[in-house]
C-alpha cells in the first residue's frame, strides 16, 4: 500500500518548517549518481561475523564422478558425541538449479539448519560460490575481516571500503546513500566524502536533543538546521562540507523514526513474521525492509540504496553441533536463511525482489580437520548471493581436501588455471557486483575499486573475473 508524503510526515511528526521537506530526491546530484550506477536497485551486505564453517555450510553428498570429496570429508569429520559430520542423507538438496560441484561433480547440499537458504535456491534465487577466499589469508579475526571489507589482500594499508571508495565517487556529503544496522559504520562503508546512517532501529534514530527536556527539542532542532545552513553556505570547504552533513543527519532524524509507523500499519503480516522468528537477523533484515520500503514510497530524505548488517556467533572452537537442531552451527544457519526467506518474501510482495541483491560473506571459513568438538580458522569459504534476476546455481570450485593436499591443516588458495581446484579470489565476486549490478565500467571497478596483485599468477589475484555469470 502506498503512503503519501503527507501521511508519512503526519505518522512520523516530523517538525513543521521551510526546510524540513526539502527531499534529497530534489537534489540533483543525488538523481545524476543514481541514474549513473546503481539506478532503482539496492545492495545489501549480510556479514557472518566468526568465521563461518563453509565446509559444513555447502557440503559434498558423494564423491561425483571424478573425485573423493565425500571420502575426504568423512575422514575429517567424526561422528558420534561432539562429532560434527553432517550425513548424506541429512544435506538438503532442493530442486531447482543443479547443485553440482563444477570441478569433481560432487552431489552437494545445504547445511540442514539452512533450510530457509535452500528453499530459496530451489526457487532458482541463490548462487552459491564456492572456495572464495584470498592469496597468503590471514587467520586473525579482525585481521582478515579488514581484508575482506577493504579488498585489500596485501594489507597495504588501505583506509577505505570496497564499497566506501565507490559510495565517495559519487556521493556527497548532502547524500545519505548508506545505512549499516548496527552501532559503528562498517569498514566496507568507511570513506570521508558522504554520509553513512548507522541505526540500530529506525523508530529510536533521533538527534540527541535533551531527552529530559523534551518540550524544547523543536527549537533546539532548529537551532542545529540553522548552524548546519550557516555553516554550509560558509564557503570554506571543510565547515561547508561539515554543514552538510549535519543537515543530511537532522533530516534524516526527521524522517527516519517515521518508517517504523508506516511499515507495521501498511504491512502488519510481514512485521508478524520477523516477530515470529524472534532473531537479531530478523529484526535487523526488518529494519532494511523499513527503509527500503520509505524509498519506493518517495519518503523524503529516505534515499540509502547500500546497506549492511552483521550477524556473530560462527567462531565455533568447540560445541559446534553437526545436523541436529539445537547445535550452535544448527541455529546460526536456522537463524540467517529463516530472516532472509522471510525478507525475500517482504521484498517480492513490495515488489522490489527483482530490484535487490543479498550477498553473504565471512571473514574466513574452517580447517576440515575437526578439533575435539568444533573446528579451528581455516582459508577459503562459499559465499552467497540472492535476488529476484540472480542466476542460481554453483559458482567456482570445492576446495581440495584432501589430506594430502592441505597446507598447515588449510586448505591452498591458487589461481592457476591448471589446478582443477582452482579457488575463486572475492574480489571476483564484489567485481561481479560492482560491474553487473551497480554498472561501474570494468575498467573502472581495477582503477578505483578492485586493483589486481602483482607477483606470481598462480598464486596472486593477477587475472580478473568480472563475468562470473551469476548476474
Amino acid at each position: 500500500m502506498a503512503i503519501s508524503r503527507r501521511q508519512f510526515l503526519g505518522r512520523s511528526g516530523a517538525v513543521a518548517g521551510g526546510v524540513v521537506g526539502a527531499s534529497l530526491f530534489g537534489n540533483p546530484f543525488t538523481r545524476d549518481a543514481m541514474a549513473m550506477t546503481l539506478g532503482d536497485r539496492y545492495v545489501v551486505s549480510l556479514y557472518l561475523d566468526g568465521g563461518n564453517d563453509g565446509l559444513n555450510t555447502i557440503t559434498p553428498v558423494d564423491n561425483g564422478g571424478s573425485g573423493a570429496l565425500r571420502a575426504d570429508y568423512e575422514a575429517a569429520r567424526n561422528t558420534g558425541s561432539g562429532g560434527i559430520r553432517l550425513s548424506s542423507g541429512e544435506l538438503l538438496v532442493p530442486g531447482g538449479p543443479s547443485l553440482l560441484d563444477p570441478n569433481t561433480g560432487s552431489q552437494l547440499g545445504f547445511h540442514p539448519g539452512l533450510y530457509g537458504l535452500s528453499n530459496l535456491y530451489g526457487q532458482g534465487k541463490v548462487a552459491v560460490i564456492q572456495g572464495c577466499g584470498y592469496p597468503n589469508a590471514s587467520l586473525s579475526h579482525d585481521t582478515s575481516a579488514k581484508v575482506w571489507e577493504r579488498a585489500d589482500p596485501n594489507r597495504s594499508g588501505i583506509s577505505t571500503g570496497w564499497v566506501g571508495r565507490h559510495l565517495a565517487a559519487h556521493f556527497g556529503p548532502s547524500d545519505i546513500p548508506a545505512v549499516a544496522v548496527r552501532g559503528s559504520i562498517p569498514g566496507e562503508f568507511d570513506q570521508t566524502t558522504t554520509s553513512v546512517l548507522t541505526v540500530s532501529r529506525v523508530e529510536q534514530f533521533n538527534f540527541p536533543y535533551d531527552s529530559s527536556n523534551g518540550s524544547d527539542s523543536t527549537f533546539r532542532r532548529n537551532a542545529l538546521m540553522a548552524l548546519a545552513d550557516e555553516s554550509l553556505l560558509s564557503g570554506q570547504p571543510v565547515q561547508s562540507q561539515v554543514g552538510a552533513a549535519d543537515k543530511s543527519t537532522l533530516l534524516a532524524a526527521d524522517s527516519y523514526p517515521g518508517l517504523h509507523d508506516a511499515y507495521e500499519d501498511d504491512r502488519p503480516s510481514f512485521d508478524q513474521m520477523y516477530d515470529d522468528l524472534g532473531t537479531s537477523a530478523a529484526r535487523d533484515l526488518r529494519e532494511i525492509s523499513k527503509i527500503i520500503y520509505g524509498v519506493e514510497n518517495a519518503v523524503p530524505n529516505v534515499n540509502a540504496r547500500y546497506f549492511e548488517l552483521r550477524n556473530g556467533g560462527y567462531d565455533n572452537h568447540s560445541d559446534q553441533g553437526g545436523g541436529s537442531p539445537g547445535g550452535r552451527h544448527y541455529n546460526n544457519h536456522e537463524e540467517v536463511g529463516q530472516a532472509l526467506e522471510t525478507f525475500y518474501a517482504d521484498c517480492d510482495d513490495m515488489g522490489v525482489a527483482d530490484k535487490l541483491i543479498v550477498f553473504v560473506w565471512s571473514e574466513f571459513s574452517r580447517r576440515i580437520l575437526q578439533n575435539d568438538t568444533g573446528t579451528d580458522h581455516g582459508t577459503q569459504g562459499p559465499m552467497f548471493v540472492l535476488g529476484g534476476t540472480v542466476n542460481g546455481g554453483v559458482y567456482g570450485n570445492h576446495p581440495d581436501i584432501a589430506d594430502g593436499s592441505l597446507e598447515s591443516g588449510n586448505t591452498i588458495y591458487t589461481q592457476d588455471v591448471a589446478n582443477p581446484y582452482r579457488s575463486t579470489d572475492f574480489r571476483d565476486v564484489y567485481g561481479t557486483i560492482m560491474k553487473h549490478w551497480v554498472n561501474v565500467p570494468h575498467a573502472t571497478v581495477l582503477s578505483n575499486l578492485l586493483p589486481l596483485d602483482t607477483g606470481d599468477p598462480n598464486e596472486r589475484w593477477a587475472t580478473e573475473n568480472f563475468d562470473m555469470g551469476f548476474l
